[in-house]
């Protein structure tokens, strides 16, 4: 397997991130990396997450991999260091930083860019007081802050930086508080072997806390740990799909997410990690890799790719193979089903004893109204993110979706599955003038004080937040031996207002950073039911059936 992909892709980002980073050392802003502040200066603070960008560009530096224009490059040196003292600087006198408002003092920003920071320092071998002292008060100040929602891999990151930290200064002062997040790591990973994340299971967060878990192994082997990791790895490669993309939109945040690090880190110890990394490296070049190149988000896989290169495992295991079944995950709400069809080449297969690799294989989502992702024959065959519908409400549109997590009903047979429940309004929020004022206005004043009420309030109204719709939907899925049978029903008391109805492949609604990015399975075209809507009387059905 050629690992030389990950540092490729990777290095493809480094042009954008200089560009958002300001290199004129004569700058008030030399070595901030959010562009929207420095340059266009449309914002009043720099998001201090956008400092993870010295670690791409420190590995970067260090990758003597063929045609890296990058490698020992003196100009990175120094920007890297300038990124470091600018995040020491442009951060709270308690060491934290925001995000995407003033004083919100974002505990996810401050761990990756401490992280980022700390790995910098350390592969250049710097050596700056100031610097270590905000090492110091950054990671007093993760140590001591709990934020609002389950997110796991917040958690197992933030364990990673007081590990580094504490090596670094050759301090033992945050171990009780790394025992401590490790044990609410332990505690957030459901039995079927998945962490939380706010709602559920999402298997690309999923590989960021298993990359991050790796790391701290790495550093302090521990018998719990690694069956931690080994439950949490067995899982991940129920979720590489057989073209070798990963995740997408029935998972519960929606992301393509794929951090290959700690794949690598365990793959000596965890074979099967070393499987799911060279399925993911054949999709990547097939070119079915998703899009991460996006101001805010672009460089946590920058970095991971180079590091999955760098600690590459040369001997690499046979090929991971599907196996003919179902995966039940009751807890999380996920159905995965493979099945064989009935032909002739795989009856052939049967009768001489193999084991032929499924062709059919259903990724199903039945805590988002039966999402779902199908394939055939190795490749994708569609995408499907339930009822999409448009309504008239006053002289402002609504929408209403059937992809929302919920606690639908739901029946499961052997051939026949079945999900039925309310559609429900989709988040659609946007900034304006007035909000804006508003939000700057308490966030200057009491809400300064309160940075985690806000953050609660935000998460609900964008994420975890639900209101019914007046549309009822039934999906039937029907296995006939040779193809499965979709068949949905979409029931309102009234269709007035309605002007648009139809079926994406990559809709989302609820508000996540890694989410909405562009992933080659979109291009399907967007099934536009609408012209069959207006000859619908009230009680009347909107039935569709397809087969594939």
């Amino acid at each position: 397997m050629n690992k030389d992909i990950f540092a490729r892709l990777a290095l493809q980002q480094i042009p954008k991130i200089l560009t958002l980073c300001d290199r004129n050392p004569h700058s008030p802003t030399y070595g901030c990396f959010d562009r929207t502040f420095w340059h266009y200066k449309v914002v009043d603070f720099p998001s201090g997450m956008s400092q993870e960008f010295v670690w791409p560009l420190a590995l970067a530096y260090h990758s003597a991999i063929a045609d890296n224009p990058f490698y020992h490059q003196e100009n990175l040196r120094a920007w890297v260091e300038a990124g470091i003292i600018y995040a020491a600087r442009s951060a709270h006198a308690n060491g934290s930083c925001d995000d995407y408002f003033p004083y919100e003092r974002a505990a996810g920003a401050a761990a990756f860019s401490l992280l980022a920071c700390v790995e910098s320092y350390q592969l250049f071998d710097l050596d700056n007081y100031e610097v270590l002292k905000f090492f110091e008060r950054r990671a007093n100040w993760l140590a001591d802050h709990h934020e609002s929602g389950q997110l796991t891999n917040h958690q197992a990151l933030i364990v990673l930086c007081l590990e580094r930290v504490g090596a670094l200064l050759q301090t033992d002062r945050w171990d009780r508080a790394k025992a401590k997040r490790l044990e609410r790591v332990f505690s957030w990973q459901n039995e079927e072997g998945w962490f939380q994340e706010y709602e559920g299971c999402d298997p690309g967060y999923h590989t960021l806390t298993i990359s991050c878990l790796a790391q701290v192994y790495q550093s302090r082997p521990d018998d719990r740990l690694k069956q931690v990791l080994e439950k949490a790895i067995e899982l991940a490669a129920q979720f590489v799909h057989p073209d070798g993309s990963y995740g997408g939109e029935y998972t519960s945040r929606n992301t393509y997410n794929f951090f290959p690090h700690g794949f690598e880190v365990m793959g000596r110890e965890i074979p099967v990690a070393l499987q799911i990394n060279d399925r993911f490296l054949q999709g990547l070049d097939r070119g079915l890799g998703p899009c991460y190149a996006d101001d805010r988000i672009l460089g946590h896989h920058t970095w991971n790719y180079l590091l999955a290169w760098r600690d590459f495992v040369p001997e690499r295991p046979e090929s991971l193979r599907g196996r003919a079944g179902r995966v039940w995950l009751k807890q999380a709400k996920l159905l995965i089903d493979r099945r064989m069809t009935r032909d002739e080449g795989v009856q052939d297969a049967t009768l001489a004893g193999d084991r032929p690799t499924p062709d059919v294989e259903l990724y199903l989502a039945l805590n988002k109204g039966g999402v779902f992702k199908l394939f055939k024959n190795g490749k994708l065959l569609l995408s499907d993110t339930q009822f999409s519908v448009k309504v008239l409400k006053g002289k402002k549109f609504k929408n209403a979706v059937g992809h929302l997590v919920d606690d639908y009903e739901v029946e499961v047979r052997e051939d026949e599955i079945l999900i039925q429940g309310k559609l429900g309004w989709a988040k659609q929020q946007q900034m304006t003038p007035f909000k804006a004022i508003v939000l700057r206005s308490v966030m200057l004043s009491f809400g300064r004080f309160f940075p985690n009420l806000i953050r609660r309030i935000l998460q609900k109204m964008l994420i975890t937040g639900k209101n019914k719709a007046p549309f009822d939907f039934i999906r039937r899925l029907r296995w006939n031996g040779q193809q499965w049978e979709i068949i949905d029903e979409l029931i309102a008391d009234s269709w007035n207002g309605v002007k648009a109805v139809g079926i994406g492949a990559d809709q989302t609604s609820i508000y996540v950073v890694m989410s909405r990015t562009f992933q080659p399975g979109q291009l399907q075209p967007w099934l536009d039911l609408s012209d069959r809507v207006q000859s619908l009387s009230p009680g009347d059905v909107l039935r569709v059936e397809r087969r594939f």
